[in-house]
C-alpha cells in the first residue's frame, strides 16, 4: 500500500520533508533502523492498514537513514 512519509524536525523549525514509499518498505525501515519496540511497530502497522492518517512520533533516525530516503542533512 502506498504511503506518504512526513518527517518533521524535532526543534520545531520549518523543514517538513515528504517521501512516497510503500507501507512494507516503511515498516521494514522502522524495524531495522530504529529502536522502537515491537509492540509499538505492530500498533503502527495496524493503524497504517486501517486509516489514512497513521502517525508515529518521536522516532530517531540516523543521518545515514535520512540521507538514504532523500532528506539531506547540512
Amino acid at each position: 500500500m502506498p504511503v506518504l512519509l512526513t518527517i518533521r524536525p524535532t526543534c520545531k523549525v520549518p523543514g517538513d520533508y515528504e517521501c512516497k514509499m510503500d507501507s512494507a518498505t516503511l515498516l521494514r525501515l522502522l524495524r531495522t533502523q530504529t529502536d522502537l519496540p515491537g509492540y509499538e511497530l505492530e500498533a503502527f502497522a495496524m493503524k497504517v492498514r486501517a486509516t489514512l492518517a497513521a502517525q508515529i512520533t518521536g522516532v530517531d533516525l540516523s543521518d545515514s537513514v535520512l540521507t538514504d530516503i532523500g532528506y539531506f542533512i547540512d
